[in-house]
């Protein structure tokens, strides 16, 4: 109609990486950190299509007491995303402008400089100096000169051959000090962007934290970082540049050097002033170190508690105890003497048998002293892949949820469960079968709505009240305790030989979800997600098992898995890989009372130690491998320490990784270096026992492969929503977790028995040979049906043989 405003439909404007570097005269006044996405004829160095057209007054909300436009509620932004910002644009093809009237507000896509993600400024760093490495020409070239002339002339003097192929000695001279320049650039400007991100985003969150949690020090040296915590406290509200002339500001052991330009300014006059945000930051750089190695601590805290009440306070009254608990002398002479005569034999051994077929000590060169040859594929057991064969024959194909519910009607597992102290009003058997199905739906990952949809009579709401209910961390370990234990009760002796005591250790990594602080990037494994720490025993079963975060320490889990099983099994080796064993790992499992026994893979590099100053002229064909002895007199002096600190491990007051972090931060401490040369010692006498025996090399291995087998059961198993850990919560990826140890528990319990009633029948009887025997193993699944509806009926069972199992409830087995 004439004489109204025509109303003309807003086109959405398409988001474009482009963004303008000009801007309007008013956009500037308006909002000086605004970029417009979209360049207008307005912006002198814009060519690019013009903002969106006009819309009509009436389009936009009026406030209700001037009429004037309201502009829409900003929707909330994530960090580094293009959001919408309400400005105000002269371009004259923009909104009302185009019609003559004053410049309005109107929706432009825009990012704060402020909101970009520290990992993408990161990336602008790194790939605005990898520009700078690439524009400078020739390096290849010269390398290539400098390479050929000095393969040519080996003999002569750097001056005479080098310098003229370098184009003389002020060409390198340059070259050396724009590498130096740009190195430093580049660690300041990364220094940069984490102050740009520690003021524009972490500040808020940290300065909040310093008004709930209360942080002390019991170390003078560290005394520094809590009197700057106060001044932070102080000056929390402020908004001056500067802290205040006058007051004491710590920086000595606060403020690194590398940071003092960015945080000292010294003006052309007057005193010398410290910027506060910069400040600020360094200050919580400082306290996050004093945390990990516990010099620091959090007032009422669990994890990052005072590390002296890590220890138990009655040692001094429960000494001799505690000393016999670990099975260690109480004089300190007497504990280095054992430890000397051990490296003495060992050594002794190792230099007498030299040289041997697979292994040499010559000179040390960049790869080592030692020359290692790994032992060579055993070969392929005949008759295992037929005994298999006749299993499924004979069995047939099984549901895993059947071979869950044969293990929990023969064993103990059912109390472990439901424990005691769960009371309902359902009744035994029925909480049975729906503890079992939740379990399967844990453990197999699928969930419970699909669990649900199977042929058991139990509704999808059922299932879940018992998963709330019933379905603890507690009852699940306790069920695979009991399984476990079950498995040793049931094995026969001609067939798996006598029990062992040693256990395999190995962690494997499982995809999870990541809006949570437990989940982390693991940089071996190339992905986030959590580890799974498994201890298996040789005959593949499972007596422990532990979620960790993928920073945690394997040393500190093997340990602990050693320590808190709670099995029948008495583990005196543990089997580890390369990232499960180091020196203070070697000096802890000597305290506690059982052999570290790692595959070391750059055993080429191993340093040995000698005995004593008196063994100088010992062991000439390992001179080139040997290095100082042993400080004996620091064991001596700390020795009732280190068994203070070994007790705390086994009696759980300290858990292992809080030690390790304490000793491995603070290399000063005086028990650090007890411990240390501890496993020093211990470590030389089993490395000279690994080069010498072909047995335990294998023997090694061989357990390694088991955990390597397990894993592979994993990926079978645990198969719904593609292996991911679909929660964020960590009771529930633990409990997923267990469910899955719960499962394969079951697998190598149920073909035991499976594999020994085989072997009973006269055809089977003398037909295994010692290859076999040794390859033989109850982790195998290629009979088991892990996938398909599931179908329980508890009156279904599995011909198998009568076994005598823990508990006097376990009924006997019926036939199918």
């Amino acid at each position: 109609m004439p004489g109204k405003a025509q109303k003309t439909p807003r086109k959405t404007p398409k988001r474009t990486s482009s963004r303008c570097s000009g801007r309007s005269r008013r956009t500037r006044a308006t909002s000086a950190s605004t970029r417009c996405w979209r360049r207008s004829p307005s912006c002198g160095r814009c060519a690019r299509s013009a903002c969106p057209p006009p819309r009509s007054p009436a389009s936009g909300p009026r406030s209700s007491t001037r009429g004037a436009r309201v502009p829409p509620r900003r929707p909330r932004a994530t960090c580094g995303a293009s959001t919408r910002r309400y400005v105000t644009c002269c371009s004259p093809h923009c909104c009302s402008s185009a019609s003559g009237r004053s410049p309005t507000p109107c929706w432009h896509w825009s990012t704060p400089p402020c909101t970009a993600s520290t990992p993408a400024r990161r990336r602008k760093v790194t790939e605005a100096y990898t520009a700078e490495f690439k524009r400078v020409h020739g390096k290849t070239a010269l390398l290539r000169r400098i390479a050929a002339a000095s393969l040519g002339a080996p003999d002569r003097t750097v001056r005479k051959v080098v310098y003229p192929a370098a184009g003389g000695e002020q060409t390198l001279k340059d070259l050396i000090a724009e590498l130096k320049a740009t190195d430093a650039a580049f660690a300041r400007s990364k220094r940069e962007v984490f102050k740009s991100s520690y003021t524009n985003h972490y500040r808020r969150g940290l300065i909040k934290l310093l008004g709930v949690l209360e942080f002390r020090s019991s170390n003078d040296q560290h005394k520094p970082v809590i009197d700057a915590l106060a001044l932070i406290k102080r000056h929390k509200d402020s908004t001056a540049q500067y802290l205040p002339i006058g007051q004491r500001i710590p920086l000595d052991g606060v403020v690194r050097k590398d940071w003092q330009e960015f945080a000292l300014h010294a003006p052309a006059r007057g005193p010398q002033r410290v910027v506060r945000t910069v400040y600020e930051a360094c200050v919580f750089q400082a306290l996050r170190e004093r945390l990990r190695c516990k010099e620091s601590w959090v007032v009422g805290a669990d994890k990052w508690r005072n590390p002296d009440q890590d220890l138990p306070t009655d040692f001094e009254a429960r000494r001799a105890e505690y000393y016999e608990k670990l099975n260690k002398p109480v004089d300190a002479k007497a504990f280095v003497a054992e430890l000397q005569r051990e490296m003495r034999d060992a050594l002794g051994t190792l230099d007498t048998a030299l040289p041997l077929p697979w292994v040499t000590i010559g000179a040390r060169q960049r790869g080592g002293a030692i020359k290692f040859t790994e032992p060579d594929a055993q070969k392929e057991p005949a008759n295992l892949k037929q005994l298999k064969k006749a299993i499924r024959r004979k069995w047939g194909m099984v549901a895993l949820i059947d071979i869950l519910k044969e293990a929990a009607l023969r064993t103990g597992m059912r109390k472990g469960l439901a424990p005691a102290g769960t009371r309902g009003a359902i009744p035994e058997p029925v909480l049975l079968e729906r503890l079992l199905l939740v379990a399967y739906a844990y453990g197999t990952n699928s969930g419970i709505a699909s669990v649900a949809a199977g042929e058991h009579g139990h509704s999808e709401e059922e299932l879940r009240y018992v998963a709330r209910r019933y379905l603890t961390a507690v009852g699940l370990k306790g069920a695979g305790v009991a399984i476990a234990n079950a498995t040793f009760a049931a094995r026969s002796e001609a067939i798996w030989g006598k029990g062992t005591s040693t256990v395999a250790a190995d962690p494997t990594h499982f995809r999870a979800w990541d809006r949570n602080l437990f989940t982390e990037w693991h940089s071996r494994y190339g992905g986030r997600g959590v580890l799974v720490y498994w201890h298996i025993e040789k005959g593949s079963v499972a007596i422990h098992s532990q979620l960790l975060t993928c920073t945690a320490s394997e040393v500190a889990a093997a340990v602990e898995g050693m320590i808190r099983h709670a099995t029948a099994m008495k583990a005196a080796g543990n089997f580890v890989d390369s990232h499960g064993q180091s020196e203070i790992g070697f000096g802890i499992t000597r305290l506690l009372g059982y052999d570290l026994l790692p595959r070391i893979k750059q055993i080429n590099k191993v340093k040995l130690y000698r005995p004593g100053r008196e063994d100088q002229d010992s062991y000439a064909g390992l001179a080139d491998a040997i290095t100082r002895p042993i400080r004996w007199d620091v064991i001596e002096q700390n020795y009732d320490q280190l068994i203070k600190y070994a007790t705390a491990i086994r009696l759980g007051t300290a858990a292992t990784e809080a030690i390790l972090r304490r000793f491995t931060c603070t290399a000063s401490h005086p028990i650090y270096h007890a411990m240390l040369e501890v496993g020093r010692a211990q470590k030389t006498s089993f490395v000279a026992r690994y080069l010498l025996s072909r047995d335990l090399q294998r023997e090694i291995q061989e357990g390694l492969n088991v955990v390597e087998g397990w894993n592979g059961a994993n990926d079978v198993i645990f198969f719904g929503k593609s292996g991911e850990l679909a929660s964020n919560r960590r009771d529930q990826q633990e409990l997923a977790i267990l469910a899955l140890h719960l499962l394969q528990t079951p697998l190598v319990y149920v073909n035991t028995l499976m594999i020994q009633d085989l072997l009973a029948e006269p055809e089977w009887a003398d037909r295994l040979t010692d290859e076999d025997r040794r390859g033989l193993t109850p982790l195998f699944w290629s009979h088991v049906m892990p996938y398909g509806e599931v179908r329980l009926n508890m009156s279904n069972r599995l011909a198998l043989a009568a076994v005598g199992a823990p508990g006097p409830e376990a009924p006997e087995p019926a036939a199918a």
